[in-house]
């Protein structure tokens, strides 16, 4: 529950961060990019300010922090005041459910992973952004989160960990690019999506639902 007080005393202050740290964020696009095709029915699960929805015209969108839901509201999207552990959606109800940097934020991470399988169609497509935490970047995000007001209350979790999550529930082969190889505080140029994982802080998996 700390961790969604926090959003709602600093929705303003996190949205902010995107237009501050716009390289980062650039970066964090092109690689989530080049694993959604064009869908007609799409979810984001903790779909805060809207930051990621809405350059991928996600129009349906979940979130418990209501001053976060608020402006993704007014960025045009609908959003369900609810948590990833227990969606209101009927089973099947989309062909691809995204989350950006939620998953080290979920209370019950695998319990999540249900509910997005739950939701999803036969074949869709789960994408997952997250922090790395074996990545060099994602090490020294480990031993200082105490120092940041957001990831003070998160739990970061290796791709590894993820990946076995996903397969014992049945997902299929997974997808993995990874981007911002060096801290994305003042960067000064968008950075480069590569294949894979362990470099880069930024990583992102994809995987069809069975």
């Amino acid at each position: 529950m700390e961790s969604i007080q926090v959003f709602e005393k600093l929705a303003v202050d996190y949205d902010q961060w995107f237009d501050a740290n716009s390289y980062a964020y650039k970066s964090e696009i092109l690689a989530v990019q080049k694993f959604i095709p064009k869908y007609s029915h799409t979810l984001e699960i903790g779909v805060g300010t809207g930051r990621f929805a809405v350059p991928f015209n996600i129009k349906v969108g979940v979130e418990p922090a209501k001053a976060m839901a608020d402006i993704a509201r007014r960025r045009g999207i609908e959003v369900h005041n609810a948590k990833a552990e227990e969606l209101p959606f009927a089973d099947g109800s989309f062909d691809l459910v995204l989350m950006v940097t939620v998953i080290c934020f979920f209370q019950n991470p695998i319990q999540s992973l249900k509910e997005a399988q739950r939701v999803l169609k036969p074949g869709g497509r789960l994408v997952i952004g997250m922090i790395d935490k074996d990545s060099p970047v994602g090490r020294i995000y480990e031993l200082k989160k105490n120092e940041n007001e957001f990831y003070r209350q998160a739990n970061f979790y290796s791709i590894g960990q993820v990946m076995e999550w996903l397969t014992e529930l049945g997902f299929g082969q997974p997808k993995i690019c990874q981007t911002i190889f060096k801290n994305p505080v003042g960067l000064t140029a968008i950075e480069p999506v590569k294949d894979g994982y362990g470099e880069g802080v930024f990583v992102v998996i994809a995987v069809e639902n069975s």
